[in-house]
């Protein structure tokens, strides 16, 4: 990611501190609440916007990883997206907050994605619909006023859930937010914000944002670790326990398994 692709990313979280984007992060923190909550694993990773506060907040998972390009506050990782100083098969779950759209090579973002993903691993993709009214005039800026906007390289839904089963990801739903930008203030705002609000609830197409969900899938494992875990935890209370030297139940995996020497890289 380029010098000026940086910039955009700040530019954004500026954004996303203000009226609109905090109603937007709002927004989609509660659509995304139901995935967020019922995760589980022992690490997770975002990538890209901040907000102010991550979208993994209150995630079950207790080791949240927020990665950026640069030293800031509440960033833990100093690494780029399409180079992440982690294992293969670390992380259970990522979250990649408008880090395809402004990269030179979103592909190659995706693979290293996919790379860092456990088996079964959770995906969540947020970005601009180049298909709306919000996704055209992002382009227009560019194009026009901001110099910093021609770094936009908006990814459709439509391709990126043709990548991510390429990669083995399977799609498991699409969210589609910001339908109507609520914009103005009193009766005017709470009409809008209504508007907005079932152009949510219905999932209709030509919203500002989209976020999609995507399971990483690997050959022989074709259940969901949460029911592989029940299963074998089932079958471990059939089978006798050894005499002596009993090993201990209910062990946890060391974190360490994530290498965070982003600072180093920086």
């Amino acid at each position: 990611m380029h010098h000026e692709s940086s910039e955009i990313l700040s530019e954004l979280e500026t954004w996303y501190g203000g009226t609109g984007g905090r109603y937007l992060l709002d927004t989609t923190r509660t659509a995304l609440q139901p995935v967020i909550e019922t995760a589980f694993g022992y690490h997770i990773l975002q990538l890209g916007v901040f907000g102010g506060e991550p979208l993994c907040h209150d995630s079950p998972i207790r080791h949240q990883v927020i990665c950026g390009a640069a030293l800031g506050e509440g960033v833990g990782l100093v690494a780029h997206s399409h180079e992440l100083p982690l294992d293969s098969d670390s992380v259970d779950m990522v979250i990649a907050h408008h880090c395809l759209e402004f990269s030179d090579n979103p592909h190659q973002v995706l693979r290293e994605i996919q790379r860092v993903l456990t088996p079964q691993g959770q995906l969540l993709v947020i970005g601009f619909n180049r298909y709306s009214l919000h996704g055209a005039a992002s382009t227009v800026r560019g194009m026009l006023r901001n110099p910093l906007w021609q770094a936009y390289r908006p990814l459709s839904e439509h391709r990126l859930t043709d990548w991510l089963h390429l990669l083995g990801c399977e799609v498991q739903e699409v969210f589609r937010l910001y339908g109507v930008p609520p914009i103005g203030r009193g009766r005017l705002r709470t009409a809008l914000e209504r508007c907005d609000a079932f152009s949510a609830r219905h999932n209709l197409p030509f919203s500002g944002l989209y976020v999609v969900h995507a399971i990483k899938q690997v050959a022989g494992l074709p259940r969901p670790r949460r029911l592989q875990k029940r299963r074998s935890e089932l079958l471990l209370d059939l089978v006798p326990k050894p005499a002596a030297a009993p090993t201990p139940r209910g062990q946890s995996r060391d974190t360490s398994d994530i290498v965070e020497k982003g600072n180093s890289s920086a």
